[in-house]
């Protein structure tokens, strides 16, 4: 719903025709990266438009991606790009708190999930998936591996509810049946702005806090696509601070990159906030060691 309308805008403004493949919200972030890997030696696509860059790295690791240096990357933050050029990240999501509104002394820090006073009333999305696994396996590489671990084992203990996604977890709390949850922050804005008894709150802002968790989306070059002029093409119009704008203004709220994009006034700016600084290639590794890890904590 997001993506469409800036895929139209820009075969308007091009001429050039798109045709698409989505992931589907069970497969979210893993579908159509598994038909990449699939498609390696016989590539289908152009471009991929990952909503996040930890799969855009591992596309890299994999030899699927090819090198393309934007001219539009350069004002793009040199921690949300691929140094050797092979995918470049534009408009992000944090990872925040979605909290029942009034809710007294409510949580303010990721480790505010293993509090005893909390136990049985937060839920997480499922971590197998999406951007719970990207920020759990940054966690890991920010942590360590054994506190990391820990930190999952007392998730459980604290009986933290598993949903199968960030839009379940907005709504299992604007419905009361939790207290708070992890979500990306177009769930929460959208329910914000729908009038659900919940708010938003950015996680581990104060002073010594590791910060949000920040996601932005990665756009990258297929190596050896059929169309490689107009893939370019297509991943400067995705880069630009126009379509950032489109992004900001559009129902998913997203963050920009670039500075002094226009943006609405409940858009928070990336330099307003204490963010978690990550090596996306070390979670993008990480996340592959840890699955076996998360398969067991989940009970698959």
């Amino acid at each position: 719903m997001f993506a469409e309308p800036i895929l139209r805008d820009f075969e308007k403004e091009t001429g050039i025709a798109v045709r698409t493949v989505f992931d589907t919200e069970e497969a979210k972030s893993t579908g159509v990266m598994n038909r990449l890997i699939a498609e390696k030696d016989n590539p289908q696509a152009d471009v991929y438009w990952a909503n996040e860059p930890i799969r855009a790295e591992l596309l890299k690791q994999r030899g699927i991606a090819a090198r393309y240096v934007s001219p539009l990357a350069e004002t793009v933050p040199a921690e949300f790009k691929d140094p050797a050029g092979y995918w470049t990240g534009f408009s992000a999501r944090a990872r925040v708190f979605v909290v029942k509104k009034g809710l007294a002394n409510g949580p303010r820090s990721i480790r505010d999930y293993t509090d005893p006073r909390w136990k049985g009333r937060s839920v997480i999305a499922n971590p197998l998936f999406g951007t719970t696994t990207a920020e759990i396996a940054a966690l890991f590489t920010t942590w360590g591996d054994e506190a990391g671990a820990k930190f999952l084992d007392d998730l459980k203990k604290n009986e933290v509810r598993i949903s199968t996604s960030n839009g379940e977890s907005a709504d299992l709390v604007a419905s009361g049946e939790s207290e708070f949850a992890l979500v990306d922050s177009d769930d929460s804005h959208n329910r914000v702005k729908q009038g659900r008894a919940v708010e938003e709150v950015y996680p581990d802002q104060k002073e010594g806090g590791m910060g949000t968790f920040i996601v932005p989306n990665a756009s990258l070059l297929i190596e050896g696509c059929a169309h490689p002029a107009e893939a370019r093409r297509l991943i400067d119009y995705l880069l630009s601070p126009a379509t950032e704008s489109k992004l900001a203004f559009a129902d998913c709220a997203q963050i920009p990159l670039h500075p002094n994009v226009e943006t609405p006034a409940h858009v928070r700016r990336l330099a307003t906030l204490k963010t978690m600084h990550v090596d996306y290639a070390e979670v993008s590794r990480k996340m592959q060691q840890i699955q076996p890890l998360l398969k067991e904590w989940t009970g698959y």
